[in-house]
């Protein structure tokens, strides 16, 4: 069976020259602002460090909780501090391996299974916390929008209003209705299946099984909205952390609207996976946005910095030290180690 090569710009290679050319790049540019941030990082007001620390273990609770809600609205209840475990894992998964998010999605698919949801109840929950938590960044980014008068009228927040409704309506029907996506769904499998120079019908049989096991997902209309709740929780909490970060660094310069508005702008960076955790790109837009809101580039700089030690690397190793832990205990119940990360 002949192995499958990974396209050029996946090969660690090509990953690791990118990461080196865009750090390399904000090196040259930012310099000076380097110099200046690395003199403020050495007084920060500790106590606002701690706020902000406080502010990121939140926000992931807040997604954990919010995943949690979708699984207890299906059926399924399983311990919270057990769940919160798995959103730091997979997390980490998603953020720092190439194909992150492919690992991560495995790996919550297969621990959710362990912990009691069916296959359908899992791929649901796993999918509809992807979709409210994209759709809660784009509400917030236009609400704040429209707050600092960047936008014309109220038109955009109506737009993005009817377009999460438009979201919301369609996963409904699809809930209640999964056989209307047979049809469609059993067409693209066929396309593969040509593609693959396999039978047309492959997988079929499975496929029909699957959809008709979403007919017994139901969540429930309360933890649903908690869900939303938390969606919207999650992301304010983070911007939250990076506003203390500033505070923290006497960085009371940018008015919170601005704030919230570079940090949108840097989580719509972290979506597109160039280099594993966004490094240099995220930083980068956080750094202009804040800087287009008041800060000094040496400020915005060091604020950014401090974030991401926060954000990325306290959850980063927390997260890979509970996969550890979970991997172990995966191994000792007598599952081969390597099944979680494939």
């Amino acid at each position: 069976m002949a192995e499958t090569v990974s396209p050029w710009w996946r090969r660690g290679p090509v990953v690791a020259a990118a990461i080196v050319a865009v750090l390399a790049v904000e090196l040259v540019y930012g310099w000076r602002p380097l110099l200046g941030a690395f003199h403020q990082l050495r007084t920060p007001h500790w106590n606002w460090v701690a706020g902000a620390l406080v502010a990121e273990i939140a926000s992931m609770g807040s997604y954990a909780r919010m995943q949690w809600a979708l699984l207890r609205g299906a059926g399924t209840k399983i311990r919270m501090r057990r769940h919160v475990a798995l959103t730091y894992a997979a997390h980490s998964l998603s953020v720092t391996l190439p194909g992150g998010p492919l690992f991560s999605t495995t790996f919550n698919f297969q621990q959710m299974r362990r912990f009691g949801a069916s296959s359908a109840v899992a791929s649901w929950c796993i999918a509809l916390s992807g979709v409210m938590s994209a759709g809660a960044l784009v509400v917030i980014g236009a609400v704040f929008g429209i707050l600092s008068r960047s936008t014309g009228s109220w038109r955009t927040l109506l737009l993005y209003s009817a377009g999460a409704l438009a979201v919301a309506l369609g996963v409904r029907v699809v809930a209640r209705r999964p056989q209307l996506l047979i049809t469609p769904a059993q067409l693209l499998l066929s396309m593969v299946n040509r593609l693959r120079h396999r039978p047309g019908d492959t997988g079929h049989t499975r496929l029909t099984s699957f959809l008709d096991q979403l007919r017994s997902v139901r969540v429930k209309p309360a933890d649903l909205s908690i869900a939303v709740v938390l969606a919207v929780a999650n992301w304010l909490l983070d911007a939250l952390c990076l506003w203390m970060c500033c505070i923290a660094l006497d960085a009371d310069g940018i008015h919170p609207v601005q704030l919230v508005i570079a940090y949108c702008a840097g989580m719509a960076a972290a979506s597109v996976p160039i280099v594993p955790g966004g490094l240099g790109v995220v930083d980068g837009a956080l750094i202009l946005g804040l800087v287009a809101g008041g800060l000094t580039g040496s400020t915005a700089v060091a604020a950014v910095v401090l974030y991401r030690l926060i954000s990325f690397g306290f959850v980063i190793g927390t997260g890979w030290l509970v996969w550890l832990v979970m991997r172990g205990r995966t191994a000792r119940a007598g599952t081969p180690p390597g099944a979680l990360a494939r």
